[in-house]
This record gives structure tokens, sequence and C-alpha cells, in this order.
């Protein structure tokens, strides 16, 4: 019997992450980031959606209340990815990350998409991005994807989030 391949309309529903402090986090992923809490559970707990979705975040402070990050050589999240649904709004991130004076770890033209890549307060990598129209991306001459990693114009992204 062969196994079907997993649906296309498959989505990441949700992350849940350990912090050590609910508070430093939700002034972060709510104060900083934008998305609203939707529960929260005292110190402990609290779940965060953009749009009225349930949850896209999940905080807890269950098995972590206090901790440190992993060392550097361990495993565990790489990062977190959101996608923005315009170029503009990305750009809003943006501004949003320069007022609050998060610092980027980078930011990439990746051909497919447009990425911001920082930090949380408990040291798990996030990534804000927006994907370029499907007819955009870039292609191989046999028609695979070319992805690539180039410099993201920057003032351009704050332009178009001013405009």
């Amino acid at each position: 019997m062969t196994i079907p391949p997993i649906p296309p309309g498959v989505q990441v529903g949700h992350i849940h992450l350990k912090v050590a402090n609910l508070q430093r986090a939700l002034d972060f992923y709510h104060g900083v980031l934008g998305f609203d809490i939707t529960t929260r559970f005292g110190d402990s707990a609290a779940f965060l959606s953009a749009g009225g979705y349930h949850h896209h975040i999940g905080l807890n402070t269950w098995e972590s209340l206090g901790g440190r990050p992993p060392a550097p050589g361990s495993t565990g999240l790489y990062h977190a990815a959101f996608v923005y649904p315009t170029r503009a709004s990305l750009g809003q991130a943006l501004l949003r990350l320069i007022q609050a004076r998060i610092s980027l770890d980078g930011a990439s033209d990746h051909g497919v998409s447009h990425a911001l890549y920082l930090r949380d307060p408990d040291q798990n990598g996030v990534e804000l991005y927006w994907d370029l129209p499907r007819d955009q991306w870039p292609q191989n001459p046999d028609g695979s994807l070319k992805m690539y990693t180039r410099a993201l114009d920057l003032q351009s992204l704050i332009d178009e989030a001013e405009a």
C-alpha cells in the first residue's frame, strides 16, 4: 500500500514556547509585535493571536520559570516564522521593532519572500516575512524553485509602510 503525501491544505497551526518570564514574553509578542492576548492563565501561560484566531502563539512557564536559553550548539527551535499579508504590513512590523529598539539579526530577500530575523527575550529565533506572489517566484530553467539570500532593502520597506 502506498501512503499518499501530506495534503496540500495542511498548515502550521500554532507554536507553543517555554519562556522564563511570562510578562517579559508578553511585552514582546503583544507589546512589540502586536499579537492580541486571547487567553491568560495567571502568571503561568497565555495564548495570543492575530485576526481573532484562538491562538497562533502559546507561551508558558510550566517547565521553564526563571530558566536560561539553550546553550549554543544545542538542538531546539531555530525560529518561529510569522507571515504578514502585505509588504507594507511587514514594513509596519519593522517600524514597531525600530520604535521598541529591537535589533535585527538579519534581513533577507529570498526571491520568494522578504524576511526580518530577530530574537525574542528568551533568545528564540523569530522570522517576520511576506511572501511574494507565486507567479513572481524565481525559477531555474527546469522550472524548479530558485531561492536565494540577498540583502533586503530596509529603507524601501519602511518607505512602503509609511506610504
